[in-house]
């Protein structure tokens, strides 16, 4: 799942992880977390979360394996 797609979104990343979309989003403004970039155009933030960084996060190769399991 991780690894086809060219873009992750918050909530895609917050359910992969298990947490709340606003935990992706204050751990990436406070660079606690390393999956992508955030930033702030005037007073909206906007996030890219990478495939290959949450991936790598993760320490799995793909969700689909855990599936299988």
């Amino acid at each position: 799942m991780v690894a086809e797609k060219q873009r992750i979104t918050v909530s895609e990343a917050a359910k992969i992880l298990g947490v709340s979309p606003q935990f992706i989003r204050i751990a990436m403004q406070q660079k606690a977390l390393d999956i992508g970039t955030c930033v702030k155009m005037s007073s909206v933030w906007t996030y890219h979360i990478c495939p290959e960084k949450l991936k790598n996060y993760i320490g799995v190769y793909g969700k689909e394996n855990e599936d299988s399991e």
